[in-house]
């Protein structure tokens, strides 16, 4: 039998809640969906005739639904006589909605975030409506994330730290796990001069709305110790923000970047050199030195789809990027050490030369073996040292237009 059920009728409402819709009853400008009609699936005449006892307690047991209100048809059946039996299912209010769905206490807590939210930040009053249920989980937090939205509205572009937000009970630990929330207030409560819309994701959360953020760090060897970087120590290995890798003086001839640590600490001497732990598809902090653009740069990735991706991204940074041992001939030399690439990504391949997208087209298309990958350290310390030797002189160099 495919009557309604009590909980059937119930399952209806709570549809409702859970889609935010009762929350949201009272806040739309709209007409109330209240009195709400439910669907009602209610027996047929052949059922009366063929199942007349089950069809009496199905009446007897939708009659009991608490907080519904039905509207009843008479009929006369033309074997049991008069019949009376529910048309339809209603209910009536949403106090009557919340307390068969047992939400009161939730939808109170709810109109109390409303009416602070009203009072102190009015411009969030679309976001309350939007996501009624995400704001129910924050109910605890809500104050907090109030007072940190009314901070940046007095304090645009504030240019320190988010650690210098001096508001009671709210620490920095506090804004970061709760930055997604927050870049979605913020968006609503302040003005379009106040945020970078260049800036987008948690990650880049400090720098939408103008704190400092974490500097990025750029970690280099020196390969030749008659650089003289650091006095006292000859090859050091250092870490330095972005600015002032930027501004280094150095009188280098040549950068290696390698995506491997074991191969950037390994990594032999080299006259004129330095290496650079590499950053993955980051290369935002490496662009800020304007004087990589008039020196070699070689760059040594796993041989894969994902190493020619970051390959082709760091050319669009630096065009004149050489690859290092990403070629055919280290793959097949090392064939016993093959891996395989379990996510694939897309190269621009207009970065990269010819024989390099012969390579990745046949690795995209497992044309050698599928999935296959050659990762960087397993390459052999003599292929690389071999490989140094027969570099291009710097006589040769000649920057790319980027």
């Amino acid at each position: 039998m495919s009557w309604s059920t009590a909980p059937d009728l119930r399952a209806q409402v709570m549809r409702l809640w859970e889609r935010g819709e009762l929350l949201r009853e009272r806040l739309d400008a709209g007409a109330s969906r209240f009195p709400l009609r439910l669907s009602l699936k209610t027996p047929t005449a052949d059922d009366i005739t063929r199942r007349f006892d089950a069809v009496r307690a199905w009446v007897a047991a939708i009659s009991a639904t608490p907080h519904v209100r039905l509207e009843w048809l008479e009929t006369r059946h033309r074997v049991q006589g008069n019949q009376r039996l529910p048309a339809s299912a209603w209910v009536d209010s949403l106090d009557e909605a919340l307390a068969w769905v047992g939400k009161r206490a939730e939808h109170a807590r709810f109109r109390t975030l409303c009416a602070e939210t009203a009072a102190r930040q009015p411009l969030l009053l679309p976001w309350l409506q939007k996501r009624p249920l995400r704001a129910l989980e924050l109910a605890a937090e809500w104050s907090r994330l109030l007072d940190v939205v009314a901070w940046l509205q007095a304090h645009p572009r504030p240019g320190g730290y988010l650690r210098q937000v001096d508001l009671p009970g709210i620490h920095t630990k506090f804004i970061e796990s709760q930055r997604g929330v927050l870049a979605e207030l913020l968006d609503l409560a302040l003005p379009e001069a106040a945020i970078d819309p260049t800036r987008t994701g948690a990650q880049q959360f400090a720098a939408r709305y103008g704190f400092l953020d974490k500097p990025a760090l750029l970690r280099l060897r020196v390969l030749d110790p008659a650089l003289h970087l650091l006095p006292g120590a000859p090859c050091p290995d250092l870490a330095l923000d972005a600015d002032s890798f930027a501004r280094l003086q150095l009188d280098v001839a040549r950068v290696f970047i390698t995506e491997n640590e074991t191969n950037f600490l390994a990594f032999p001497r080299v006259d004129k050199a330095i290496v650079i732990f590499g950053a993955g598809y980051g290369w935002e902090a490496l662009a800020r030195a304007a004087w990589l653009q008039h020196c070699p740069i070689h760059y040594w990735g796993d041989i894969d789809t994902n190493g020619f991706a970051i390959l082709a991204q760091l050319r669009a940074r630096f065009a004149h990027v050489e690859s290092l041992l990403m070629d055919r001939a280290a793959l097949l030399a090392h064939e016993p050490m093959w891996g395989r690439e379990d996510s694939p990504r897309t190269a621009d391949v207009s970065r990269l030369t010819t024989e390099e997208r012969s390579l990745y087209e046949d690795l995209r298309e497992h044309r050698i073996r599928p999935l296959l990958r050659l990762e960087q350290e397993y390459i052999s310390f003599g292929w690389l040292e071999r490989a140094l030797k027969i570099i291009r002189p710097m006589d040769d160099f000649q920057p790319l237009d980027g």
